[in-house]
């Protein structure tokens, strides 16, 4: 039987889990690491330890085939991690951005850390022609919405702060945006109503297929999902009961 394990800062990498249920029976254990939320601010040193611990004790407790770092900070900033063959990365689709743009003007939403790392602007020459201006777009504030389960409670609170933050800046012509961030397709049916003429991208469709092709003839005859987090576990699972998640949520402490 496939068994996969994913993980975040916290309430994130959720997003990625239904395209990958569409595509791939397996095992799923979910861990929200609500206890270093949030890893957009780690400098590099920071983030790299706490990875590549949670990564050694996920494979020590739960033995999977497949280990999915669904934050799209630590797969650019620790590629050397992700590069594994049983680890998996989050990476921005710029590739598929550049090929949808009609204005030659695409945005990469990201957390604080991404976009002002010199890693990411090393992977946009790599993956973006040169005659397609890329924005680079601070969403940080955007993340906390998700995290703090703003966007469950204050709807009209949400679309007044994206707006804030993203009218000016989404003006300039920009007709592709990629998500990078696995908070941010939480906000997607707000993103889409403020800004309906622009294409808003979600890598978790690729990653899923990635998966899928990984796993094979390993699948599991039917999905699992089992959740945990470093976080207060009570608190996390009112949360996902609002947005229908009805599994029960386990503290996983890793000391």
């Amino acid at each position: 039987m496939a068994k996969i394990a994913i993980f975040d800062s916290g309430f994130g990498s959720l997003s990625v889990i239904k395209p990958i249920k569409k595509k791939v029976k397996a095992d799923i254990v979910y861990f929200a690491d609500q206890k270093n939320f949030p890893y957009g601010t780690k400098n590099v040193s920071h983030l790299r330890n706490i990875i590549k611990s949670t990564i050694a004790r996920l494979q020590r407790n739960f033995h999977p085939n497949l280990i999915v770092v669904a934050s799209n900070t630590p797969s650019l900033l620790l590629k050397t991690i992700v590069k594994k063959p049983y680890i998996i990365g989050i990476f921005p689709p710029l590739k598929e951005a550049a090929r949808n743009t009609k204005t030659k003007v695409i945005a990469i939403l990201g957390t604080k850390v991404v976009v002002e790392s010199n890693i990411l602007e090393n992977y946009i020459k790599r993956n973006v022609p040169k005659n397609i201006k890329v924005l680079k777009i601070n969403a940080s504030p955007l993340v906390e919405l998700v995290e703090s389960g703003t966007f469950i409670n204050n709807k009209k609170f949400c679309k007044a702060k994206i707006e804030l933050i993203l009218s000016p800046l989404l003006k300039n012509s920009v007709d592709v945006a990629t998500l990078s961030s696995t908070h941010l397709p939480f906000l997607l049916p707000m993103l889409k109503e403020i800004f309906p003429d622009i294409i808003f991208l979600d890598p978790a469709n690729s990653v899923a297929d990635q998966i899928k092709k990984i796993l094979n003839r390993k699948m599991s005859k039917k999905c699992t999902l089992k959740i945990f987090t470093s976080g207060d576990a009570k608190k996390f699972h009112k949360q996902l009961l609002k947005i229908g998640i009805k599994n029960k949520v386990f503290s996983l402490r890793f000391s």
